[in-house]
């Protein structure tokens, strides 16, 4: 059975009409019409009838849809679906005008909120240039009021205070390297108005910046010095504080030197370096702030800024390392009792532990931290330090015999020599010498070497006990070096070796070239002031040559004549040295009293006098046997040597007892002679005298008178000398007694002289005197 097949239907064409403005409306309108759509969209581009064919088709390329042939209900509910269509399109076109609108509101306001941010932008920029300008005009004007305060405090307040009666103790201690803050600053100001710009130009930045680092350094060196010596300010100022009366005299003076300010103390005017120093980063940072980086000098006041903050760093490290120096370089006297009771537990471990370091450094079983170059510095320190002592003490012994000297008014002396010209131009040298050339040369010589090196000596001591105190941190560190944990007290001891040891490495090479520089200036002044005493002399010595006897010979034969007269004073200088000292060398007898000579008697018949020995000192006992003896007492030799063979211990006899002596407390005694023997010295006869001689006139001698001798000496005992101011001589042998007693007078000794030119003293009465005509037992030729 054949299925009838569905009625095609007939087909029409819809006109859609296009919308009168050709215009597209906005991508944002367009996009919402989509989207609300889209789902309607695709049901109206393909809609299907119950059998699942296709109700219309639009024609590409026209605005016609071509619907097919349907019944009237479903033509209804088409012709419904695009009055809809239109209507929507409608709407589209209302909401796309509305979308224009909006956007030029937006546009507008975006204007507006564009010019504001402009116009604010324009604002801070103008706060920020007020700003900028304020703190420059603040740093310039503070500079100004800050360097008329220090001057009015240095010049005005410190005169007056110096008026004072009496004018307070220490008063320019306080003063110290202020002078130097008020020209840093002065040049500071100066270089800002030389350029004659006003705080408000944008050069007048860079001339700010410019200055400032030109004058960094020396802004440090000024500024570390002040604020390093500013504890002893505060010092000095408590102690005036301490005396009611003078502090209230300083209030006075303050008040009427700078009325305008309302000051109490010194120390408001000399804290304010301290102060200014500090407040420079802040002010720099201040302008920073406030300045465009677009701004020419941006990076120059950059700079600046981290400079000022450089220069704070660099001035605390140097005061610490000040703080530390000033704390290990003092000496304190102290008492062997303060020093007791300074032990402690903690000190006694300290230094028990510093002692077994060095022990083993020197055993070597722990190696020894070393410092080359701080090793270096401390030897070329000792060099000088040693060599400024050697040159302190040869002119403080050039100076006591320069006073020696001038004490010794020679020319107060009367030579006997009225009316020569000789003694008179002699007078007057050495009055002129003593009263004037050489009290100027010592003088010059106190001020300008005895001074300065016993100054350059006293500043040796803080680099000395800084470097004595570098050596026990040096051995409290290596203790805790190789510890990875320490504790604050090790952490301590490690930062005071380092702080010791870098000031030391910067400070000792400077402290070294000013010493040698200075040692070598007062050796240059030394030659100097013996120019100038050469030249005085000089002249006045030309002054007096005319009438000296020798005036007349040439150049040559003068030089010649003083050299010989030199030479001829230097042998009886000499002569003289020798006769003193052989006078205090001389053996000296004790005078017995009666109780000694029964003693020798009793020894001398006992044990001979070849074992008399006298004591020397006295002898104290102190082993079995000793004796206790008496200087100048008498004793007999029985042994030489003790029972263990010591020949320093002497078995003696002192008259009943027995015992042992030291063998250096004993010299052998000469018993002297009841009359000594007739001097064989020959005595001019009388009436005779010989010439005069004078120190000028040495062509002159004296009268010589011989005779020939009669008598002989000769020595009756063997003697053997027993130093080197005796001499030994032979039984029967010719000597010259010279004279007969020595230096002191006494009779009991007799300078002779022996075969071969040797003097010396013998005993007189070991001497005998003998007629020319006899002979000697021993056969030997007399001596003349």
């Amino acid at each position: 059975m054949a299925v009838p097949r569905r009625p095609q239907p007939s087909t029409f064409t819809l006109a859609l009409l296009k919308p009168a403005s050709s215009a597209l409306p906005p991508l944002r309108a367009i996009q919402k019409v989509i989207k609300k759509d889209k789902l309607q969209e695709k049901e109206g581009a393909s809609v299907k009838d119950q059998f699942g064919e296709e109700m219309f088709s639009t024609e590409e390329g026209s605005g016609t849809f071509v619907f097919p042939d349907v019944s009237a209900k479903t033509s209804e509910h088409l012709y419904s679906n695009v009055s809809s269509v239109g209507s929507r399109l409608s709407t589209q076109d209302s909401f796309t005008e509305e979308s224009s609108i909006s956007e030029e509101r937006l546009a507008q306001e975006a204007e507006e909120a564009k010019r504001k941010s402009e116009d604010e932008e324009a604002a801070a920029k103008e706060r920020a240039a007020q700003r900028q300008l304020l703190a420059i005009e603040e740093l310039v004007q503070s500079e100004r009021n800050y360097l008329r305060l220090l001057q009015l405090t240095t010049f005005t307040t410190r005169s007056n205070l110096q008026q004072l009666q009496p004018p307070p103790a220490n008063l320019d201690s306080m003063f110290l390297y202020i002078e130097e803050v008020i020209d840093v600053s002065s040049r500071l100001l100066s270089l800002l108005d030389q350029k004659q710009i006003q705080p408000g130009d944008p050069l007048f930045l860079e001339t700010l910046c410019d200055s400032f680092l030109s004058l960094s350094s020396d802004i440090e060196a000024a500024y570390r010095e002040y604020l390093a010596n500013y504890s002893n300010i505060t010092l000095v100022e408590n102690s005036y504080k301490e005396k009611e009366a003078l502090w209230n005299d300083i209030i006075k003076v303050i008040k009427t030197s700078v009325p305008d300010v309302n000051a109490t103390s010194l120390t408001f005017f000399l804290v304010m370096p301290v102060q200014r120093i500090a407040r420079y980063p802040l002010l720099l940072q201040t302008i920073q702030k406030h300045t465009d980086p677009t701004h020419p000098a941006y990076e120059l006041l950059e700079k600046t800024a981290h400079t000022s903050v450089a220069l704070n760093v660099h001035i605390n490290e140097y005061k610490r390392f000040r703080e530390v120096a000033d704390k290990y370089k003092k000496t304190e006297p102290l008492s062997i009792k303060d020093k007791i009771n300074r032990l402690n537990t903690h000190s006694i471990a300290k230094k028990t532990a510093r002692l077994s370091q060095q022990i083993k450094h020197e055993t070597g079983i722990t190696p020894k931290l070393v410092d080359e170059e701080f090793d270096a510095l401390e030897g070329l320190f000792n060099v000088l330090e040693r060599g400024i002592l050697d040159l302190l003490e040869n002119v403080e012994t050039y100076l006591h015999h320069l006073q020696t000297f001038l004490a010794c008014k020679t020319e107060e002396f009367d030579f006997d020599m009225d009316g020569e010209k000789a003694p008179i131009c002699y007078k007057e040298i050495a009055t002129a010498l003593r009263q004037w050339i050489l009290p100027t040369f010592e003088k010059r010589m106190q001020t300008l070497i005895h001074k300065p090196l016993c100054a350059l000596r006293d500043l040796l001591v803080g680099p000395r006990n800084l470097i004595r105190k570098r050596l026990h941190k040096l051995l409290d560190y290596e203790m805790i070096e190789a510890k990875s944990n320490l504790s604050y007290e090790e952490q301590d001891v490690a930062n005071t070796y380092r702080t010791i040891n870098t000031l030391l490495l910067n400070e000792l090479p400077q402290f070294n070239g000013l010493a040698l520089q200075m040692m070598w200036s007062m050796l240059g002044t030394f030659n100097c002031l013996h120019r100038d005493l050469a030249t005085d002399m000089e002249q006045l010595f030309q002054s007096f040559a005319q009438q000296l006897p020798h005036s007349s010979l040439d150049h040559n034969a003068f030089w010649v004549w003083a050299e010989s007269e030199v030479l001829e004073g230097a042998r009886r200088l000499e002569t003289l040295c020798q006769s003193v000292e052989e006078t205090l060398n001389a053996p000296v007898v004790q005078p017995l009293s009666p109780s000694s000579q029964c003693r020798l008697k009793q020894l001398t018949d006992k044990h001979g006098s070849g074992k008399i020995y006298q004591v020397a000192g006295p002898v104290v006992g102190t082993r079995d046997l000793d004796l206790n003896l008496a200087k100048g007492e008498l004793v007999a030799v029985i042994s030489e040597i003790d029972t263990r063979g010591d020949k320093k211990r002497w078995l003696v006899d002192a008259g009943g007892r027995r015992g042992y002596a030291p063998s250096s407390k004993l010299m052998r005694y000469h018993q002297p002679t009841e009359g000594p023997p007739p001097s064989p010295h020959l005595t001019l006869p009388e009436g005779v005298t010989g010439f005069r001689r004078h120190s000028y006139t040495p062509e002159t001698r004296p009268l010589t008178v011989r005779s020939q001798p009669v008598v002989q000496v000769l020595a009756a005992y063997d003697f053997t000398g027993r130093g080197k101011h005796e001499v030994s001589v032979r039984a029967g042998e010719p000597i010259r007694v010279l004279e007969p007693h020595d230096k002191r007078g006494n009779p009991e000794w007799s300078l002779v002289e022996v075969r071969g030119g040797k003097k010396g003293y013998v005993p007189s009465n070991y001497l005998t005197v003998m007629p020319m005509g006899m002979a000697p037992p021993s056969s030997c030729s007399p001596y003349f």
